[in-house]
């Protein structure tokens, strides 16, 4: 059940639209595609141009409105249950189309299928804030933890996705994701220590284990997000999330920072530290709480890296170019000698591709 939005416009002569004649024109083409069409209130609007609101058959909501600037748009609302026929198939959308740019001449013109609003959210975006819809079909698990908006939901082509305060994370079918981000076949993970910051959905320590380190130690949060994945998100965790601890891992609930510091403390090292917290964010400066947060994360991972170790994270898509820069300049900001390398891959349930950094100290004898 959603209430579907389509959306026309198009770009003509101004002087087209300033023709008082126009509005009656609009008014009977779209008799034509929806039947009881009535006009419930039209006006001039002060800066030029016109608005006109319609009321429909089966609830539809229609408005027409014409800029003086060359552009008129019209919107179309209404209800539809899951039974439901639509109100205007894609194809009479396209014979509307055509039908309204003949009124007007030579023109230029868009089109939309509808956008589905209310109930289970299809829409998301990319890390360059354009929107994806997804096939999302079932909304499987949703609670407002003490930190964040949790929602797993299935889509038909990726299966179950992790869903963070409205934004995709993690699917089904994402397993390059962890691949990349741990660089399988790239790295040799036998026989050593490592740790993960974040990392809730299991994923990464899933696939970790598969390579028979020594220790994993995953810090996360949110226990909320261990619990679902635990439960709707086994083709990604397995049975990673099944247990707290085993004989070469163990999984402790609560904040990272607090933990690194013990560790820092104590004089412990790692061979690898895994950041899989929050993206690089897309600001256009690096003055942001979350720059802090990243730029704090990394500074004190160093601190427990063996000589050899590396910091192993995921940054932004590949189109954010300034948010890797801004990134690597944070690295060099830290004053720790590193050196960095990167990857990319193109992440089903992200339909971008994503970039991911390795990170260590230069050798002194370099």
């Amino acid at each position: 059940m959603a209430v579907n939005t389509i959306l026309m416009d198009f770009s003509v002569k101004s002087s087209k639209l300033q023709n008082d004649q126009q509005e009656e024109l609009v008014t009977k083409v779209l008799e034509n595609y929806f039947p009881q069409l009535f006009k419930v209130h039209s006006r001039s609007i002060e800066d030029g141009g016109y608005i006109v609101l319609y009321t429909a058959h089966r609830g539809s909501f229609i408005t027409a409105r014409s800029f003086p600037q060359g552009l008129l748009t019209i919107n179309i609302e209404y209800y539809k249950n899951e039974s439901d026929e639509e109100l205007i198939s894609f194809k009479c959308i396209t014979m509307l189309e055509k039908e309204l740019a003949a009124q007007f001449g030579k023109v230029t013109s868009n089109k939309f299928p509808p956008l589905r609003r209310g109930g289970v959210s299809r829409y998301f975006p990319t890390s360059d804030e354009r929107i994806l819809e997804y096939d999302i079909d079932a909304l499987v698990f949703e609670e407002m933890s003490p930190f964040q908006k949790v929602q797993i939901v299935h889509s038909r082509t990726l299966g179950n996705m992790l869903i963070l305060d409205g934004l995709q994370n993690l699917s089904d079918r994402d397993l390059i994701y962890t691949e990349t981000l741990m660089q399988r076949g790239k790295e040799d993970y036998e026989g050593k220590e490592i740790v993960i910051l974040g990392g809730g959905d299991g994923a990464l320590l899933y696939e970790l284990l598969k390579e028979n380190p020594k220790m994993v130690l995953m810090f996360e949060l949110d226990e909320v997000v261990i619990r679902a994945c635990r439960e709707h998100m086994r083709e990604c965790c397995g049975d990673a999330l099944d247990k707290m601890k085993g004989a070469n891992y163990e999984i402790i609930v609560g904040d990272c920072m607090q933990s690194l510091e013990v560790m820092i403390k104590e004089g412990r090292k790692f061979d690898y530290v895994f950041g899989d917290l929050t993206d690089a964010p897309v600001t256009p400066t690096p003055q942001d709480e979350t720059w802090d947060f990243i730029k704090l994360i990394i500074s004190t991972s160093v601190k427990i890296l063996k000589p050899h170790g590396k910091y192993m994270t995921h940054c932004c898509g590949v189109a954010c170019t300034g948010a890797a820069k801004m990134f690597e300049e944070q690295l060099l900001s830290l004053n720790e000698n590193l050196e960095w390398s990167t990857a990319t891959a193109f992440i089903p349930s992200f339909l971008e591709d994503w970039l991911f950094y390795q990170v260590w100290r230069k050798d002194p004898a370099n």
